[in-house]
């Protein structure tokens, strides 16, 4: 007896699709680009490594975000992987309060990193990219980067995840 097939539906919801992707748990991350006044950022939680061999990780950025722009013009970007008591950055970068461009950066310990980008010093790990290639696919940029530095922080602290429309902190197994 053959398994059972799942068969695509002819055109899927966007709604649906929403509602289901809820459902899956994932780490939140702040990509931010930019220089001085040019600086922008956005929560993520589609970040991934893609390769360690070459270090590259793999971003999705909506095109219509200010963020998508700077990445492409300055062809730098860094993620840096938020834990628990971080929620308030993730907020304040995913425009919650109406802080936009170099405003949402107040307020936080910022580092320059080898591309040009800002880490979040207080990060769990910051993990700066030059872009290597850009793979454009509906609303949004597949960001293909060469990874050129990875910071550790010293502290462990529980990660900070987003599932369920809130987010949540995990504590290391």
């Amino acid at each position: 007896m053959a398994a059972a097939a799942l068969l695509p539906a002819p055109s899927a919801d966007g709604t649906l699709l929403r509602q289901a992707m809820r459902r899956l748990v994932g780490g939140v991350v702040v990509v931010t680009a930019g220089i001085g006044e040019d600086r922008v950022g956005l929560t993520a939680t589609s970040a991934v490594s893609l390769s360690v061999d070459p270090p590259t990780m793999l971003v999705c950025v909506n095109r219509a975000s200010s963020t998508w722009p700077v990445i492409a013009r300055r062809r730098h970007f860094c993620v840096s992987i938020l834990g628990a008591g971080q929620q308030a950055i993730a907020e304040r970068f995913a425009g919650i309060g109406g802080l936009r461009g170099a405003a949402r950066y107040l307020g936080a310990d910022w580092t320059i990193m080898e591309s040009g980008a800002s880490g979040l010093t207080e990060a769990q790990a910051i993990v700066d990219c030059t872009l290597d290639e850009v793979i454009e696919r509906h609303s949004h940029a597949i960001l293909l980067g060469a990874v050129r530095e990875v910071r550790l922080s010293e502290s462990e602290r529980p990660a900070l995840t987003y599932g369920g429309g809130r987010f949540i902190a995990l504590a290391p197994a």
